[in-house]
């Protein structure tokens, strides 16, 4: 695994349990001036699932498929909840860990999708622990694209509609900020519609596809990428669809809500046949990349200047 002697798996977290739910969504928030009711509506997305996000169970899920791949240690830490990345890091120090491979289950360019992670990385360091590089960028992978296309064939059949159109989804994110993602702007819309065409392509598809987006929370006089999903379903012309969540690593809440819960009950009413594609999660070429990301030569980190912080207005 190159000169690494462990990995680390750096997530976003998600509450386990009822009580967990507004502690952790306070901690996703903190410092951006999200009203009490906007996090009181996304709570009850949480408790109407158990109040239980998928997300750590998956990331569990994933560590147990990358350990038979790996003969380094995994570790694995989270930003908003338990396990916390600083106590992980603390335990690496304390294991004689030198330098890690750092994973975000995150694939593109962007602020929240990558700079944040770095920042991340900055603070849970500790002095004398590990050295923490984080992988490169990976929604062009062959494993990643492998996976979801895999996925898209499997939602495909079972829809079972020659006519399906592929409709890919990712977070949505402010405007100015889609604006100032990577060196020159604008890519993280470009990579997501790279990884788009080349999930396309591997399906053999010469059907046009569309990317919409879903997930907002931001205040609505703050410009952010559209179409949202929803309003998307409302105006398509396509006969059927297969919704590909390609901006997302796992099943976590806001792909099952927004999707299986928001989208699937609109399409019903629309009487518009849907299906949803699984994302990339435990799929094996998707585990197998893992490994192939730790054996690439080491990453040259972002400049500062990349994707900058969005500026927060507070009212």
């Amino acid at each position: 695994m190159g000169n690494y002697d462990a990995l680390l798996l750096l997530s976003f977290g998600g509450p386990e349990g009822p009580d967990d739910v507004m502690p952790f969504l306070e901690n996703v928030v903190r410092g951006r001036g999200v009203p009490r009711e906007r996090l009181l509506e996304v709570a009850e997305h949480y408790q109407s699932f158990g109040g239980v996000s998928p997300i750590n169970g998956q990331n569990r899920d994933l560590i147990e498929a990358l350990r038979p791949e790996l003969d380094v240690p995994i570790y694995w830490g989270n930003r908003n909840w338990q396990p916390f990345g600083e106590d992980t890091v603390r335990r690496m120090k304390a294991d004689g860990v030198r330098k890690a491979a750092v994973f975000a289950t995150s694939a593109f360019a962007g602020y929240s999708s990558c700079r944040q992670y770095y920042e991340d990385i900055a603070r849970i360091s500790v002095e004398g622990g590990p050295e923490l590089v984080k992988m490169r960028h990976f929604g062009d992978h062959p494993g990643f694209v492998a996976a979801m296309a895999d996925h898209t064939r499997q939602a495909l059949d079972r829809l079972g509609r020659d006519d399906a159109r592929l409709v890919f989804t990712a977070h949505s994110i402010p405007v100015s900020m889609a604006e100032t993602a990577g060196p020159s702007g604008g890519l993280y819309e470009a990579q997501l519609r790279r990884s788009a065409e080349l999930v396309s392509r591997a399906l053999g598809r010469d059907q046009p596809w569309e990317l919409v987006w879903q997930s907002r929370s931001g205040p609505p006089q703050v410009p952010w990428l559209e179409p949202d999903v929803l309003d998307h379903l409302r105006k398509t012309s396509a006969p059927a669809v297969v919704l590909v969540p390609i901006g997302f690593v796992s099943d976590h809440m806001e792909v099952v809500f927004d999707l299986d819960v928001e989208a699937r009950q609109l399409a019903a009413e629309l009487g518009l046949p849907l299906e949803r594609a699984a994302t990339a999660g435990t799929h094996p070429a998707f585990v197998r990349m893992v490994g192939e990301l730790m054996a690439e030569p080491e990453p040259v980190p972002c400049a500062l200047t990349c994707c900058p912080a969005p500026v927060r207005r507070h009212a």
